[in-house]
């Protein structure tokens, strides 16, 4: 099994903020993952170079897409360097704003889509609110989340689908992406450094996003081979989702 945290190439979750509804209903910090930015530091542009083929996250974007009024506005959470996510929302003519954790990925990102917005933070720094507070970015027509998830153990995952739903104005859409693997915060090679994982088996997955209070519109498997890794194919999940409920 091979992961990353965004097939743009980037990881969100640090832990310095935590969830409000994250250890029992109150704001406790989650796990530190500095770690797992220095890793994609390191790795840099090297990144798009080893998984070069991202069909089916391209394909989970164009569903979106079809979706949104023109001028969406757009969070992309575990942004990377940008490419594809971003840059294929950008081109639709959408507002997009990017968070990732790492400060290397953040600046290819600039780079590859220089009309786009981009944040350093931590997942669970998100708020819907919109102020000048660190994470206070306000509401989204949609969000994308493209193997981000997976750098969380597990027991946070729940909480992570929660927030991103509370960044969703009311019939928001959000495009996610998994690995399907029986996995909790394990350790695996990744392009020379060492990534913690996790990961859920489909029907399990599909609970956990529905408890999270998203509807699943749409759903589509990818057998996946990274070039030059020395990790085997894996099955990539992707859902298409809108918030349910007020």
């Amino acid at each position: 099994m091979s992961t990353r945290s965004s097939r743009g190439g980037g990881t969100v979750s640090h832990g310095s903020e935590g969830y409000e509804t994250y250890g029992g209903g109150r704001r406790t910090p989650a796990p530190d993952r500095t770690g797992q930015a220095e890793a994609f530091d390191a790795i840099g542009a090297r990144y798009d170079d080893a998984f070069p083929h991202k069909e089916g996250q391209l394909a989970a974007v164009d569903t979106l897409l079809a979706g949104l009024a023109p001028g969406s506005r757009i969070l992309e959470v575990g942004c990377g360097t940008g490419v594809p996510t971003s840059r294929q929302l950008a081109d639709a003519g959408h507002s997009v704003v990017g968070v990732d954790l790492s400060a290397g990925m953040l600046e290819l990102a600039r780079k590859n889509v220089p009309e786009a917005e981009f944040h350093q933070l931590d997942l669970a720094s998100l708020r819907p609110e919109q102020g000048q507070e660190k994470g206070e970015l306000g509401e989204f027509d949609a969000v994308t989340c493209f193997f981000t998830l997976l750098m969380l153990p597990r027991a946070e995952i729940p909480a992570a689908l929660r927030l991103l739903r509370s960044m969703l104005r009311p019939g928001g859409l959000l495009a996610l992406s998994m690995v399907e693997a029986d996995l909790d915060d394990a350790e695996i090679p990744f392009l020379g450094h060492t990534i913690r994982v996790s990961g859920f088996l489909r029907d399990e997955l599909r609970q956990v996003v529905r408890d999270a209070g998203l509807e699943i519109t749409g759903e589509h498997t990818y057998a996946y081979a990274p070039a030059s890794t020395e990790v085997p194919p894996e099955h990539q999940l992707f859902f298409n989702c809108r918030r349910a409920g007020k």
